[in-house]
């Protein structure tokens, strides 16, 4: 149990936490209904990860094996059989799935749709050049500003090149024996992306915070003093990445580096107290 416990990958579940942003980002973060909801969708979302590791550790099981830290894990040690993980998976997925489904019908549709998604990406989509975009939490039926998608896609691509990078340096002349995609890049070429898809993000997320629409919404000016945040955030984890050597888990990262974590929680906080009001914000956790 332990072993399918580990393959599961709880570490991981962090990602999901955007599910909580519209409660943030759509006044609701006080609301019991929604809190739990959200909590509910946050714990299906975590389910359908687990389910996607599983799969994907089996589908690369032998590659694993060649791999310097991929080689530990269950499925690929042989801790855990492949009948085990796919009968865990169809369970976790089955059990996931309905619970999406009796949330609202519409949830349990988009996160079908994120289950289908990831186990391709998880098969013949890991071959090409792709990312997988985690879908907004509707089942709190909370208006979403399109900046918010367009920062998602981009945040996610962000995280996906850095880990190709740190995948690349890390395996070095044994990449693409690993996976023959890598061959398609270089160091060079990532950082390139890299930094392009890092000025959008940040360009995104101030164009965002001073938008007509979001002023209007939130009815002040002040979300863009939140900016700082992210780009130290972002410039955190580059060097991370270019002088730590890291980038290989980006959970493991936001979990164990104090800067990038203590970065994370004051802008939430600081966005928190910018929508909400210090009264209504110390009002509402009292």
């Amino acid at each position: 149990m332990h072993g399918l416990w580990v393959s599961l990958r709880p570490s991981q579940w962090v990602k999901n936490l955007i599910i909580f942003a519209p409660l943030l980002f759509g006044e609701r973060l006080f609301d019991l209904p929604s809190v739990l909801l959200a909590a509910a969708a946050f714990a299906i979302f975590c389910a359908l990860s687990g389910v996607v590791y599983l799969v994907n550790d089996v589908a690369d099981r032998r590659a694993d094996r060649q791999h310097p830290v991929k080689r530990h894990r269950p499925i690929a040690a042989g801790a855990v059989s492949v009948p085990a993980a796919l009968a865990a998976a169809a369970v976790i997925a089955g059990a996931g799935l309905a619970a999406a489904v009796w949330l609202r019908p519409l949830f349990g549709l988009l996160a079908a749709g994120y289950l289908m998604l990831l186990v391709l990406y998880s098969g013949p989509l890991k071959h090409v050049v792709i990312i997988d975009v985690i879908t907004i939490a509707v089942v709190i039926a909370v208006p979403v500003s399109p900046w918010l998608y367009v920062l998602t896609i981009l945040l996610a691509l962000f995280l996906a090149l850095s880990k190709r990078r740190h995948e690349l340096v890390l395996l070095a002349e044994r990449a693409t024996g690993h996976r023959p995609i890598l061959e398609e890049y270089s160091p060079y070429l990532l950082d390139q992306m890299i930094s392009v898809v890092t000025a959008s993000t940040l360009v995104a997320y101030a164009f965002y915070t001073v938008s007509p629409e979001t002023i209007e919404k939130f009815d002040t000016h002040l979300l863009g003093l939140t900016l700082p945040f992210p780009l130290y955030g972002i410039f955190r984890y580059l060097y991370l990445v270019h002088q730590k050597e890291g980038g290989g888990s980006p959970s493991d990262m936001l979990l164990t580096d104090r800067p990038l974590l203590a970065c994370v929680a004051l802008w939430a906080l600081a966005v928190a107290a910018i929508i909400y009001g210090p009264a209504r914000l110390m009002a509402g956790w009292s």
